[in-house]
C-alpha cells in the first residue's frame, strides 16, 4: 500500500531486497485499490496506515486510531480491513521468496550449511566420527513422517493458496514483464473472495491437502532421497540403496475424533481420491519418459533384462521396432493405465494400448520394471540421464506406492468403549461392560480376542454411533485387501488411559478381520494410544508397561518386529497444565517411556501431536528435535503438520525441500549425536529444578484457567472464539460437547483466540510466577537457571520459544480486548492477573538470559517489528466490529468484515492454532 519508490538493492543489504519486495507488492495493491475502490478509500487506508507507523515508531497510545476508524462506515471498514489483509498476504509471500533467494545465495557463495540442512548434518555426523555404514544402518530403520491434519481454525481457501503460489512464482523471477504479472495476480486475488460461502466438507479438507501432494511432496520427497542417496556417497564413498525412510501422512478422512463428518464413505473417498492421484502422476512420468529415452538398439547395447521387458510390452509400431525402451515404456504405461481403471473404476486415456496386458498388481511390480530400466541404462553410461527422471519416479513409487499416503485412524476410547458394550450386552457375553473395574475388562477381552466367535451380527439392533464405527473398521479391512497394511497402518486412540483401551480396538480389529488371538496370533494395523493430559503423560510408562505384560499383546508386537509407536498430545497438555508444566510433562514421560521400552525389549516410536504455534507445540522444527531426551528420537519421528502451517512449510517446493531436510537433519543428529550429558549430578539438579518450576508454574496456571470462577465468562467475552467458531473454515466443530466450559474447548480455537487477542497467553502464563517463586525460596537457584539456559537444549528451546511469543504480544491490544468483557469485577480481577504474569515472564526471561526477547533473532525482531503496524488496525477494527455483533448487529457486511480481520491477523502473525 506504500507508494515509496522501493530503492535499488545493493550486494551489501542482505534485506535490500526483501524492502523492495514488499514495497512493491504494497504499490500495487494501492494501485489496485485506487483504481478498484477510488482514491478517497486508497487515501483513507494510507493514512490509517502512516498513523499506525506512528504509534509504533513513538510507542504512544492507540487512542488516536480508534477516531480515526470510528468514524467509517461499514463499505470503508470493509475496504480497509481488505486492505490491510490482502497486505498480509503479500508480505508473508515476499519473506517467503527472500527464504528461498537467500538459501540460494548461501548455496553458490559457499557458505557454511546451516544448521538444519542436510549438509551440516552430514558435516556434523563427519566430525564426530560417524561412518557410512551406520548412517546407511540408521536410515534403513528410519521412519521420518510429518503428517497432515485437517485444522478447525484452516484459514485460507484454494483459490487463494493458487493465487499466492502464482504471485510467489512472479516475484521470485527477474522478467521484464514481472511488474505487469505481479499486478495482474495481485488484482485477481483482490477480487477472490477470502471467505467461503458454505462451511467446509471433510471432502474439500481432502483435495486441499492433496493439493499439498501436486505442489512440492510429490517431487520433493524423492529428491530429498536423492540428496540423502548423494551425501552418504560422498560421505565416504558408501553406495547403497535404501527402504523408504520418508513418508508423508495422511489423517483427513480417518480422524474421526470429535467429528462426526468422518464416515467410511469419507474413508473411502480419500483413499480413491489419493490413489488417482498417485497413478496419474506416474502415468504422466511413464509418459514423458517414452519421450526421453529414444535410444536405439542400433547405437547401444541394452540388458537382456530390459530386451525381455521391451518384447513383453507387445509394443508392435514399426516406428519403434529399435526403440527397446520405448516398447518398453508402452508396456509399463499399459499396465498401469489398467491398475487405474481397476482401482478408480473408470477409464483413462492412453496413446496405445498393449494386447494381453495384465495390470500391476502391487506397486513394488512397477518399481522392478523401473529398476530394469535403469541398470540397462547404467550399462551403458547413460544413467546420467536417468538421475533427471527415471530415479524420482522410482523413489516416488517406492515412497508412495499405489496408495499415495498412508491414513490414520483416530477414535475417542470412550467410543471405542461405548461400541465394545454394546456388542457385548447384545449377544449376552456382559450387560454392563462400563461398570467393570479395569482388571475385569482386560480379562474379558482377553477371552474373546482368544476365542474365533464374532460378537456383531447382522440381527443385532444396534446405535447409529456403533453402525458407523464398525462401517470404518470394515471398510479398512477391505483397503488392507486393496492396497496392503501400508494404506492403513495405525488406529490412534484418544485419550488413551489404559490397557483395556488398546484391547477395545484389537477386538473391534478382529470383528472384521484384521486382528485375531489363539494360537497364531496376528494384528494387521498398529495400536497407538494417544496420551494427552498430565495426568496420561505420568501414567503412560505404567500403561504400556502393562500391556507388554499381556501376554497376547505382547506376541503382536513381537510380530510387528518388538516396535511400539505412541502418541503424545501437545495441545491438550498445554490446555490442562500451562506452557512450562506441559512441555516439562512431555519431556519427563519420554524419559520414562525410553527406560520402559529397553527394559521390554521394545522399540519406542513417537509420534508428536504439535501444533503451529508454541502454545500447542509449536515453533522451530529443528530445535524442537534437537532437544528430545536421548533415545527419545532413535531414527523414528512422526509429527502432526496442521493447517497455515502445512501452507507455509510445504506450499513451495524450496520451502518444502528444506522443511523436509530440517526433519531428517534432526532425526539424524538426534539418533547419532544424541544429547548425552557426562555430568549427572548437574542433570539431576537441573531436573530437580525443572520439577519444581512445573509445580509452581501449574498451580499458577491453574489457579486462573480453571479456579478463577470469572474466567471463563473473561475468556469467551474478551477474546472472538465465538465468531471463530461461526466461521466457515473447518469441517470440525469448535468444541467437543455443547458447553461453555475450557475442558470441552478444542485447544485449537483456544489458542487461536488469545493469538487473535494479541496475548498468546497459551505460550508464556505460569511461567513467570514459577521462577518468582523459585528464587523466592533459593535466590542463588538463578545461576543454575542461567547454567540450564547454555547447557540444556530442553530448557535452552523453552525459553526462545518463549522469548519469541512474549516479544509478539502486546499488552495495550489485549487491554482494548479486556474492555469488551461486561463485567467490571471480572474484567479488572482478570486483566490485571494476566498483565502482572506477563511481566513476572518477562523479567524472569531477561534475568535468565541476559537480554530481551529476541535480542539474538534480529531477522526475526525486524519482521514482527515491520509487520505489527498493519496489524493494529485489524486488531481494532475487530474489537468494534465485535461489539457491534455482541449488540445485535446482524447485518451481513458486519459479519463479513469481522471475518475479514480474523483472515487479516492470522495471515500477519503467520499462525492460527
Amino acid at each position: 500500500m506504500n507508494v515509496t519508490a522501493a530503492p535499488l538493492p545493493t550486494s551489501e543489504d542482505k534485506e535490500a531486497l526483501l524492502k523492495a519486495d514488499t514495497r512493491l507488492v504494497g504499490r500495487l495493491l494501492g494501485d489496485i485499490i485506487r483504481e478498484q475502490r477510488g482514491g478517497a478509500t486508497f487515501e483513507t487506508i494510507e493514512a490509517i496506515r502512516k498513523e499506525s507507523v506512528r504509534l509504533h515508531r513513538e510507542g504512544a497510545s492507540h487512542r488516536s486510531m480508534d477516531s480515526l476508524l470510528g468514524d467509517l462506515t461499514i463499505e470503508q471498514t470493509l475496504d480497509v480491513v481488505r486492505g490491510f489483509t490482502y497486505f498480509s498476504h503479500l508480505a508473508n509471500i515476499a519473506e517467503d521468496v527472500q527464504q528461498n533467494r537467500r538459501r540460494r545465495f548461501h548455496k553458490r557463495s559457499g557458505s557454511a550449511p546451516q544448521n538444519g540442512s542436510l549438509a551440516a548434518a552430514f558435516g556434523h555426523l563427519k566430525a564426530a566420527s560417524i561412518t557410512g555404514s551406520e548412517i546407511w544402518h540408521c536410515l534403513s530403520r528410519a521412519n521420518v513422517s510429518p503428517t497432515l491434519t485437517a485444522h478447525p481454525t484452516e484459514i485460507k481457501r484454494q483459490s487463494i493458496l493458487d493465487t499466492e503460489r502464482a504471485i510467489a512464482k512472479t516475484l521470485a523471477g527477474d522478467d521484464d514483464e514481472r511488474e505487469e504479472n505481479l499486478k495482474r495476480h495481485i488484482l485477481q486475488m483482490w477480487q477472490t473472495a477470502m471467505l467461503r460461502l458454505t462451511k467446509l466438507r471433510v471432502r474439500d479438507e481432502i483435495d486441499n491437502a492433496l493439493s499439498y501432494f501436486r505442489a512440492s511432496f510429490l517431487t520433493e520427497v524423492p529428491r530429498l532421497m536423492k540428496h540423502t542417496l548423494d551425501a552418504l556417497e560422498k560421505h565416504d564413498g558408501t553406495q547403497a540403496e535404501l527402504p523408504a525412510f520418508f513418508k508423508v501422512g495422511m489423517w483427513i478422512g480417518g480422524d474421526r475424533d470429535g467429528n462426526p463428518f468422518v464416515t467410511a464413505e469419507t474413508l473411502d473417498y480419500v483413499i480413491d481420491t489419493q490413489s488417482e492421484l498417485a497413478l496419474s502422476c506416474y502415468l504422466n512420468e511413464l509418459h514423458a519418459l517414452g519421450a526421453e529415452l529414444a535410444m536405439s538398439s542400433r547405437v547401444v547395447d541394452v540388458t537382456p533384462a530390459l530386451q525381455n521387458l521391451a518384447d513383453r510390452g507387445q509394443d508392435d509400431s514399426p516406428f519403434r521396432s529399435d526403440e527397446p525402451y520405448r516398447r518398453a515404456l508402452t508396456g509399463m504405461y499399459a499396465r498401469l493405465s489398467l491398475t487405474y481403471e481397476a482401482i478408480a473404476n473408470k477409464p483413462f486415456f492412453r496413446p496405445t494400448r498393449a494386447v494381453g496386458a495384465s495390470a500391476y498388481s502391487v506397486a513394488s511390480e512397477l518399481e522392478d520394471d523401473l529398476e530394469i530400466i535403469a541398470e540397462s541404462l547404467r550399462a551403458h553410461g547413460s544413467l546420467g540421464i536417468a538421475k533427471q527422471r527415471l530415479l524420482p519416479l522410482k523413489h516416488a513409487v517406492q515412497i508412495f506406492g499405489f496408495h499415495l499416503a498412508p491414513v490414520d485412524l483416530r477414535q475417542n476410547s470412550a467410543i471405542h468403549e461405548s461400541v465394545i458394550a454394546e456388542l457385548l450386552a447384545g449377544c449376552g457375553v456382559c450387560e454392563n461392560y462400563a461398570a467393570l473395574s479395569e482388571s475385569e475388562k482386560v480379562a474379558l477381552l482377553t477371552r474373546e480376542l482368544n476365542t474365533a466367535r464374532l460378537l456383531s451380527s447382522p440381527y443385532l439392533k444396534l446405535s447409529e454411533v456403533a453402525l458407523s464405527e464398525l462401517a470404518i473398521f470394515r471398510r479398512a479391512a477391505e483397503v488392507h485387501a486393496r492396497f496392503g497394511a501400508a494404506a492403513i497402518p495405525r488406529m490412534i486412540i484418544s485419550k488413551g488411559e489404559s490397557l483395556s483401551d488398546l484391547l477395545e480396538v484389537a477386538t473391534l480389529c478382529k470383528e472384521v478381520g484384521l486382528a485375531r488371538g489363539g494360537d497364531v496370533p496376528h494384528l494387521a494395523v498398529a495400536i497407538v494410544p494417544l496420551f494427552e493430559t498430565i495426568e496420561d503423560l505420568q501414567n503412560a510408562p505404567r500403561v504400556m508397561a502393562e500391556a507388554f505384560a499381556h501376554p497376547l499383546y505382547r506376541r503382536w508386537i513381537r510380530a510387528q518386529g518388538d516396535a511400539q509407536e505412541i502418541m503424545l498430545g501437545y495441545s491438550d497438555s498445554n490446555k490442562d497444565g500451562g506452557y512450562f508444566t506441559a512441555n516439562w510433562s512431555l519431556y519427563r514421560a519420554q524419559q520414562s517411556l525410553v527406560e520402559c521400552f529397553a527394559k521390554h525389549g521394545v522399540r519406542l516410536c513417537l509420534f508428536h501431536g504439535r501444533g503451529g504455534s508454541i502454545g500447542r507445540g509449536g515453533g522451530p522444527s529443528y530445535d524442537a528435535i534437537r532437544a528430545q531426551p536421548a533415545g527419545a528420537v532413535n531414527g523414528f519421528l512422526r509429527l502432526t503438520e496442521q493447517g497455515e502451517i502445512i501452507s507455509s512449510k510445504y506450499g513451495d517446493p524450496e520451502l518444502a525441500q528444506r522443511n523436509l531436510e530440517t526433519l531428517l537433519a534432526a532425526v539424524l543428529e538426534s539418533t547419532l549425536l544424541p544429547n548425552l550429558t557426562s555430568d549427572a549430578a548437574q542433570a539431576e539438579r537441573f531436573d530437580a529444578i525443572a520439577e519444581k518450576l512445573s509445580e509452581f508454574a501449574f498451580h499458577a496456571y491453574r489457579d486462573l484457567i480453571y479456579g478463577d470462577a470469572g474466567f471463563v465468562t473473561y475468556f469467551r467475552e474478551s477474546t472472538p472464539i465465538k465468531e471463530i467458531a461461526e466461521l466457515n473454515i473447518g469441517s470440525r466443530p469448535a468444541s467437543r460437547k455443547a458447553s461453555p466450559a475450557i475442558t470441552d474447548l478444542r485447544a485449537i480455537p483456544w489458542v487461536f483466540s488469545w493469538a487473535q487477542a494479541r496475548i498468546a497467553l497459551p505460550g508464556w502464563f505460569g511461567f513467570g510466577s514459577a521462577v518468582e517463586k523459585l528464587l523466592a525460596a533459593d535466590p542463588k537457584s538463578i545461576d543454575d537457571l542461567r547454567a540450564m539456559a547454555k547447557e540444556w537444549p530442553f530448557f535452552k528451546t523453552i525459553l526462545s520459544n518463549l522469548g519469541m511469543v512474549l516479544a509478539k504480544t502486546d499488552l495495550q491490544i489485549g487491554e482494548a480486548y479486556a474492555s469488551l468483557v461486561q463485567d467490571t469485577t471480572i474484567r479488572e480481577r482478570v486483566w490485571s492477573q494476566i498483565k502482572a504474569e506477563w511481566h513476572r515472564c518477562r523479567n524472569a526471561y531477561v534475568q535468565i538470559v541476559g537480554a530481551e526477547p529476541l535480542a539474538d533473532n534480529a531477522t526475526l525482531a525486524r519482521s514482527i517489528r515491520n509487520r505489527f503496524p498493519y496489524l493494529d488496525p485489524l486488531n481494532h477494527v475487530q474489537i468494534e466490529l465485535i461489539r457491534r455483533v455482541r449488540s445485535g448487529d446482524v447485518e451481513e457486511r458486519t459479519k463479513r468484515a469481522l471475518h475479514l480481520t480474523i483472515n487479516g491477523l492470522a495471515a500477519g502473525l503467520r499462525n492460527t492454532g
